[in-house]
C-alpha cells in the first residue's frame, strides 16, 4: 500500500509516519508541507461508543494539486487499484479521474463535499457512499426498498461499475452494471467505537476487488471490516487481519483467492 497525502512539519505528522512506517505503507511521495498543519479529526462518543460529534481540519490537502500529482503519475498509473476521498480539491479529484487509466474507488465523505464527485461518476469503478449521500449524487429521495434500487440504478447509469451503499443500522445495499443487487443485515458486534467504521468497509472493499472477489462476498467484506472496527476502541483495532476478516464475513477458513 502507498499513500500520498500532504503532512505538516509538525510532532503528529511525525506520529503518523511512524505508524505508516511499522505497517509497511509507504509515503515516500507524500509531501511535507512547511508551517503546514497534518490533517486532525477529534470526534466525541456517547456512552454507547456512537458518535455524537466530529471536527475536522483538512485545509492542508489543497495543497495536493493537479501539479503535484502529475509529478506524481507512474505511481498512479502503476496502482492496481486507487483509493480517493473528498478532502482533495474538485480539480484534483477531476485530473485524476482523466487522466489515471486505473480502477479509482471513490469515499464521498460528507454531502457537503460529495458534490465534488458529480462531475466524474462516469469515470469512477465504485462509489461506496452513505444513504444522504446516495440521495444527493442520485437525485432520488431513499425512502425504502424500491427507492433504494433507484437511487442505485441513477448512480450506476452515470458509467459506475459498482456502488456500495451503507445503510447504518439498515446494512449495505450494492449493486453493479451486470444488473446483480444484494442488500446485507448488519452482522452482530458489540459497539465500543463506530468511528472508522466506514473507512474500514472501504478498505475491505478494495481488499477484496484485489482478491478477485464477488459483489456480494464483497458487501460481507466490507460489513465484516466494519463489524471489527467497531469492537476496539481504536480507530483502527490492532486485529485486524484477512483471516478474521474472512471468518467474520462468512468465507470460511479454507477459501483460496487469486
Amino acid at each position: 500500500v502507498r499513500l500520498l497525502t500532504a503532512f505538516g512539519d509538525d510532532l503528529y505528522a511525525q506520529k503518523i509516519a511512524a505508524s505508516c512506517g511499522e505497517l509497511g505503507i509507504d509515503i515516500s511521495q507524500s509531501p511535507v508541507i512547511p508551517e503546514g498543519h497534518t490533517s486532525t479529526y477529534l470526534f466525541i462518543n456517547d456512552e454507547k461508543g456512537d458518535m455524537l460529534l466530529a471536527v475536522s481540519d483538512m485545509d492542508i490537502y489543497r495543497h495536493l494539486t493537479p501539479q503535484l500529482l502529475s509529478q506524481r503519475q507512474k505511481l498512479l498509473s502503476g496502482s492496481q487499484v486507487l483509493v480517493i476521498d473528498t478532502n482533495i480539491p474538485a480539480e484534483s479529484i477531476a485530473y485524476l479521474a482523466e487522466n489515471c487509466p486505473v480502477p479509482i474507488f471513490a469515499d464521498p465523505v460528507s454531502t457537503a463535499k460529495a458534490v465534488k464527485l458529480q462531475p466524474v461518476l462516469g469515470r469512477l469503478h465504485t462509489l461506496k457512499p452513505n444513504r444522504i449521500e446516495a440521495e444527493l449524487l442520485s437525485g432520488v429521495a431513499i425512502t425504502d426498498e424500491a427507492s433504494l434500487r433507484a437511487a442505485a440504478d441513477a448512480l450506476l447509469a452515470t458509467g459506475l461499475h459498482r456502488v456500495f451503499i451503507s445503510l447504518g443500522g439498515d446494512g449495505v445495499f450494492a449493486a453493479d452494471r451486470s444488473g446483480e443487487r444484494v442488500h446485507l443485515p448488519v452482522l452482530p458486534a458489540e459497539m465500543v467505537n463506530t468511528t472508522g467504521c466506514g473507512d474500514a468497509g472501504m478498505a475491505a472493499i478494495a481488499w477484496a476487488y484485489l482478491e478477485g472477489t464477488g459483489l456480494e462476498d464483497t458487501a460481507r467484506a466490507a460489513m465484516a471490516a466494519g463489524a471489527i472496527a467497531m469492537e476496539s476502541a481504536e480507530t483502527i483495532n490492532p486485529d485486524m487481519s484477512a483471516r478474521l476478516l474472512r471468518r467474520r464475513a462468512g468465507f470460511g477458513e479454507g477459501v483460496e483467492t487469486p
